[in-house]
């Protein structure tokens, strides 16, 4: 019988990084190309008229504010069961073979089926997303300066499964069958969970679960009780999903919920020093949700405003705009990711290179340059409405820019400022930012939204008009950012 690996022999990698990761980094791709594809059908599927559910514009952004949050919000919960019961590995199998079933489901009958099949989606991602990027956290010891370019090469996977995700699966929806772009995220699921299996002992003890000590029966009704409270939750999640009234209702309970239950693990770390940290993650993960707000127009308004008003050419190739929209954003990661690492890098051997919070301030600002770049888009223009898709592109790119001087580095933040028995909670609330960012992107979007007998022209200056504004509150929180860098510096106690 082959010896387990154990955790110092993990950490004791030499090189740049650990073999572990690459396994991580399959499977995370694979998820991300589901989520992906997933992300980008939503909003086109939901106003489709002849084979889709035949929404307006304002209910499609917000039955997609309510999918995406729940998405969100259930990995805080999966991150807080795989830190007191189930652990990494065991969360992470369970999810995904939830998200394949939810898939199937819908790709049987996408009309029919979709409300339960994304709902099984929404819990599947939840136990499944937070934990692989905690044992990304776990591949390195304390400390370990080689940490955030793993996030960033792990940050690349994700990149890769949503450029493919979000290109093939938009593809197929429109110009072949909705069945078969729902069936393809499943497939690729599959791939998934696979590679997790074959690989999973290479882990040695990260992920196991943290109930090892206690005797088997007890350990067994806990996770018993895991399996039976995601199977109660679908009813209510479907009510809410289907009646986004009641999605109001949820997100407004939760986020005083997460924050009272995030100041009583505060409270309970009691070392000075790590109460200050957890206060100084907390702060990044805030940020984190102002960004997403604006950030996650990507899958709602930008997806309509892309399907209605942009021209079909690129350069000098003729494109689908909401495969654009829906890709752009992963190609610009993967090409500029290494280039922006290696600016880091120059600077930081000049002694020039700007701490985490200056790097959170000009990824907003980044953001106010994209969505100014939106707005402008209404200059170009023709008399019907249709506008530049290249300039479009263009606004990605700055938006890709910005993503990169925050998205790598705030997880790998979090994974640093938390003590180890918190890192699944913190990552939980990091993508729970996430949740109400998508919330808030919703609500935005519906605002922005005008009646469906409204001509292109009216949607155009509409939604352009809502971009204007979004581009002044990503100015003024990147300003605000870099000017407190040297208050929210003091409570990081030594952490860059």
């Amino acid at each position: 019988m082959q010896k387990e690996i154990t955790l110092d022999e993990i950490q004791n990698f030499e090189g740049k990084y650990p073999k572990q990761l690459w396994s991580l980094f399959l499977v995370e791709m694979w998820e991300r190309f589901c989520f992906y594809g997933m992300r980008g059908m939503l909003t086109i599927f939901m106003i489709d008229k002849i084979v889709g559910l035949s929404l307006s514009d304002k209910d499609a952004n917000l039955k997609y504010a309510a999918i995406q949050s729940f998405v969100y919000a259930f990995t805080f919960l999966g991150g807080i069961f795989a830190d007191k019961i189930l652990g990494f590995k065991k969360s992470l199998f369970f999810g995904g073979m939830v998200m394949i079933l939810g898939n199937l489901i819908i790709a049987t009958s996408p009309k029919e089926f979709f409300y339960i099949g994304i709902t099984l989606s929404i819990i599947g991602t939840g136990f499944f997303k937070p934990n692989i990027s905690s044992m990304v956290g776990d591949l390195y010891k304390d400390g370990d300066s080689r940490r955030d370019a793993g996030y960033g090469m792990f940050y690349a996977g994700i990149n890769i499964g949503g450029l493919l995700g979000g290109a093939l699966c938009v593809y197929l929806g429109k110009y072949v069958s909705w069945n078969y772009a729902f069936l393809a995220a499943a497939i690729v699921m599959i791939l998934g969970l696979l590679t997790f299996l074959v690989t999973k002992k290479n882990l040695g003890p990260i992920g196991d679960s943290p109930l090892k000590e206690m005797p088997v029966s007890k350990k067994r009704i806990r996770e018993i009780g895991v399996y039976i409270f995601s199977l109660i939750s679908i009813p209510l999640i479907l009510i809410m999903v289907q009646n986004t009234k009641y999605t109001d209702y949820f997100m407004y309970t939760i986020a005083p919920v997460s924050i009272l239950y995030f100041l009583y693990e505060t409270y309970r770390v009691q070392d000075r020093k790590f109460q200050l940290k957890l206060l100084a993650a907390f702060i990044f993960i805030f940020l984190y949700f102002l960004f997403n707000a604006i950030f996650e127009q990507s899958g709602g308004s930008l997806s309509l405003f892309a399907e209605r008003n942009l021209s079909h050419t690129l350069l000098f190739f003729n494109i689908d705009p909401n495969v654009i929209n829906n890709s752009s954003n992963s190609f610009f990661v993967i090409v500029f990711s290494p280039l922006v690492g290696l600016l880091w890098l120059w600077l930081s051997k000049k002694k020039m290179e700007p701490n985490s919070i200056i790097k959170f301030g000009i990824g907003f600002l980044f953001l106010a340059a994209t969505f100014y770049t939106f707005f402008y888009t209404r200059f170009l223009a023709d008399a019907n409405g249709i506008t530049s898709l290249n300039l479009f592109t263009f606004g990605y790119l700055l938006m890709t820019l910005g993503e990169l001087c925050l998205g790598p580095i705030g997880m790998s933040l979090v994974t640093k400022l938390s003590p180890k028995r918190l890192t699944g909670m913190m990552m939980g609330m990091w993508f729970l930012a996430s949740a109400f960012g998508q919330f808030a992107a919703g609500k935005l979007g519906a605002d922005m939204s005008v009646t469906a007998d409204a001509s292109l022209v009216e949607k155009l200056h509409s939604y352009t008009a809502g971009y204007y504004q979004l581009g002044i509150y990503a100015a003024i929180a990147g300003v605000f950012l870099i000017i407190c860098s040297p208050l929210i510096k003091k409570l990081m106690q030594g952490v860059s």
